[in-house]
């Protein structure tokens, strides 16, 4: 039975446990605004209270605010009546506790003055300890350096006389000093005065850095490079690869400042003495770059942790770097004008790529585009002035026969040509646009001539081509602009005007070029034989047909006649039925061909003018 009432009130304080736990949990939330959550353990009258209203009826929860108001204006009275009843004693404590008060504060303050005046008595007795140990560690010293004033009085003056060797040029002293330093920094670093002389050694090696990498900014010959070097390395400031690169800056610097002294007024000037400087200077660089630094590999590996460098490649880099700044440099001044004379500038051109493939940068593979676009916008550029020309001898060009009288008058000299020589056509003396015209290409032909790589062929056929088009639209604008007032004479000389155009200077313009550039040569590269050219396209020459074209309907109708060759194969030749072929007029002693200043194979230009024979 004990077990059993044992066991009811370990069930009964549970569950008044869980109850109570529930009824905080629920006041909890009920009061939260009102009270903080932490009220509830400090103040347990308050819980009580309200556990008390949760157990009252609703009568008596409308009732306790009356009730509560009751009793606090009970309280307040009483409360007034005490502070009445015993308002002596109160003031007599208030006054004793601010006296009390008063007194400790004394005392506090007291005693802190006290306090902070030890320390720097404390103070003041260490420091007095400290100056007399300070004291005689002077003296001590002082006695020693008395001792020792000669050796100290050479050591100070170590970085005077360091600044006289290097500013009068005794760099083996200078050395020899340096590394005296060095040891002494490393057994008396902790020395002030150490530091200061060893700063001031720093200060002068620097300066004596200065003045080596000045000297190799300079025309300094290779016996002065090698000196130069065994300085740097015994220095030891640079790395290996650091070094090669100080050197190659050096000079660099010194291969700048002669080519930036070249006037660069007259391109042809300028690049002809670019040309002779880099050739010169550059090919000494790059000796006494050899004959001091080793391209071959090193013999022991790099450290651990150390960056291996390919130290080939960076002289390697620099040479790259400097052909293409003169690559730069000779493409900049061929297209200011410095083009005029092609064939010497590629000569010398060559001729240094020649010398640098001693050294192994030979870069006469780059120069080809380079005069290969100079030769081809020069073409294409005399070209087009010769078409602008033709355009104003159109504008002001009048068909007129020249009179029978005039063309017995002169005599037939048949004009002396050296063997292979194309003799231009001298049918076009009786029209001048067109004779101007072919003097302008001739021009053009002459001065590519000097310079043309056959890579040019196909560009240089389709430049024509196109100026032809242009040629063949003035024409017809020509027509279409006269055509309403042509006489029938008039009508009959434009007709031989276009003819002449087709049949003489666009035949003999395709022999220019097959002079320029020949056919078995362009076969040769190609690797194809010469009947197949064809099939590239017009490689050195015009196709007539396509300038044909647009002056077909101004041509008399053409009867086809087919032959056999020698294999058996129809060939089509093209015969004008009714065509008067206007006797072209000799040259004269005054009419005779321009000469130009170098012996051409395409032949002479034509007088600009027909002959003017007195009558």
């Amino acid at each position: 039975m004990a077990t059993a009432v044992a066991g009811g009130s370990a069930a009964a304080a549970t569950t008044a446990a869980l109850g109570e736990v529930e009824d905080e949990g629920l006041l909890a939330s009920l009061f939260r605004d009102r009270f903080p959550e932490g009220q509830w353990r400090e103040r347990p009258d308050v819980g009580r209270y309200l556990r008390e209203l949760s157990g009252s009826g609703l009568e008596r929860l409308r009732r306790e605010p009356e009730r509560l108001a009751e009793e606090r204006a009970q309280l307040l009275q009483q409360t007034r009546d005490l502070a009445f009843a015993n308002y002596k004693t109160f003031i007599r404590g208030a006054e004793c506790t601010e006296r009390i008060h008063r007194l400790f504060g004394d005392v506090e303050a007291a005693l802190g003055h006290l306090l902070d005046r030890l320390p720097s008595f404390q103070q003041s007795c260490r420091n007095f300890v400290k100056d007399a140990e300070e004291i005689g560690s002077n003296r001590h010293m002082n006695t020693l350096t008395l001792n020792r004033h000669t050796e100290i009085l050479e050591i100070l003056e170590i970085p005077q006389l360091m600044d006289t060797c290097v500013r009068n040029s005794y760099y083996e002293e200078a050395l020899e000093l340096a590394a005296y330093v060095r040891r002494l920094e490393r057994k008396y670093s902790t020395i002030p005065v150490i530091q200061g002389i060893v700063n001031e050694v720093r200060q002068s090696m620097q300066l004596m850095l200065s003045q080596l990498i000045q000297q190799l900014r300079t025309n300094i010959q290779l016996p002065a490079c090698l000196r130069v070097i065994g300085y740097l390395r015994r220095m030891d400031i640079f790395t290996e690869a650091e070094l090669r690169i100080k050197f190659l800056q050096a000079r660099d610097a010194w291969l700048r400042s002669i080519l930036t002294s070249i006037p660069s007024e007259d391109p042809y000037f300028h690049i002809n003495k670019t040309i002779e400087a880099c050739r010169v200077h550059l090919f000494d660089i790059i000796t006494q770059y050899r004959a001091i630094f080793s391209d071959e590999d090193p013999l022991l590996p790099p450290a651990a942790g150390e960056p291996s460098v390919n130290e080939s490649a960076i002289f390697h880099g620099w040479v790259l770097q400097k052909v293409s700044q003169f690559l730069q440099v000779l493409e900049s001044d061929l297209q200011r004008g410095g083009g005029s004379r092609l064939d010497s500038l590629l000569g010398q051109c060559m001729y240094f790529g020649l010398s640098f493939s001693r050294v192994g940068a030979d870069f006469r593979g780059q120069l080809a585009p380079v005069f290969q676009q100079v030769a081809l916008n020069t073409f294409k550029k005399a070209v087009q002035d010769g078409v602008e020309k033709f355009q104003d001898e159109m504008n002001s060009y009048t068909l007129i026969s020249a009179p029978a009288a005039l063309r017995s008058a002169i005599p037939a000299v048949v004009p002396v040509t050296e063997p292979g020589t194309l003799q231009p056509p001298m049918g076009l003396l009786d029209f001048p646009p067109l004779a101007c015209f072919l003097n302008n290409i001739l021009v053009a032909f002459n001065d590519l001539r000097l310079c043309c790589p056959v890579a040019l062929a196909q560009d240089v056929t389709a430049s024509l081509e196109d100026a032809l088009g242009k040629v063949t639209k003035i024409i017809l604008a020509f027509h279409r602009a006269e055509e309403a007032a042509f006489s029938s004479q008039e009508q009959e000389l434009f007709v031989q005007f276009c003819t002449v155009f087709l049949e003489d200077l666009v035949p003999y313009l395709n022999r220019c070029l097959q002079v320029l550039f020949p056919p078995a040569q362009i076969a040769q590269i190609l690797g194809v034989p010469p009947t197949q050219l064809s099939k590239f396209g017009n490689l050195g020459h015009v196709n007539i047909q396509v300038v044909q074209e647009p002056l077909a309907f101004i041509l008399p109708k053409r009867e086809a006649v087919f032959l056999l060759d020698e294999k058996g194969l129809e060939q089509e030749i093209i015969v004008p039925e009714l065509t008067e072929q206007k006797p072209s007029l000799p040259s004269t002693p005054e009419a005779s061909l321009e000469n130009t200043d170098e012996k051409s194979d395409l032949g002479d230009p034509l007088p600009s003018d027909p002959p003017a024979v007195g009558t």
